[in-house]
């Protein structure tokens, strides 16, 4: 299905900051930026990417951050202090 197809039926742009533990050095934390569209505020495909993690890799989380944004919006005005001419 498109990606505009997916955004008229409710999904937006989710970006998840996950944080979690090297495998070979897990004191030290890395970071990793997962980007999807996905449907707030339940989530399933991020739920379904964070039970794979849990399964297939190594790194152990450590904390999930989540933002999300409608890529699909009314237009926005904004009144301008000046007007300029280029000739």
């Amino acid at each position: 299905m498109t990606a505009l197809r997916l955004q008229m039926q409710g999904y937006r742009l989710i970006v998840a900051e996950i944080l979690y533990h090297m495998p070979d050095h897990p004191g030290l934390l890395q970071t990793f930026v997962w980007q999807d569209l996905d449907i707030a505020p339940r989530f399933p495909i991020l739920a379904r990417f964070l039970e794979f993690w849990q399964r297939e890799l190594d790194g152990k989380l450590h904390s999930v951050k989540v933002a999300a944004t409608t890529l699909i919006k009314p237009g926005e005005f904004r009144y301008s202090d000046a007007e300029f001419r280029l000739q």
